[in-house]
């Protein structure tokens, strides 16, 4: 993806590899992709967390999609914080 070309962003080979971050990922993602309200896009989304902080990025179809994917981020159990970097896709 062009927007994972900047070493400034996260991208998934960022993801920590602990255990406690490994699963607030995995909850994440089975959340988002059993939520059949959600465009392929949103269900593809990127999720990666380091330390507790959870970083979404990607495009999505609406702010509704941002804003429910920030929602099932926000509730995971060991989120600290949630940036959502999400992307409304261009019509």
């Amino acid at each position: 993806n062009v927007r994972d070309r900047d070493d400034a962003t996260l991208t998934p080979v960022d993801q920590k590899e602990t255990e406690g971050d490994i699963t607030i990922t995995a909850a994440i993602r089975q959340a988002v992709v059993r939520n059949e309200s959600l465009s392929v896009n949103a269900q593809n989304t990127k999720i990666i967390t380091r330390n507790g902080v959870v970083t979404l990025r990607g495009p999505v179809e609406s702010e509704a999609e941002k804003i429910k994917l920030h929602a099932i981020a926000k509730q995971t159990p060991g989120v600290v914080q949630v940036d959502n970097q999400l992307e409304i896709k261009a019509p």
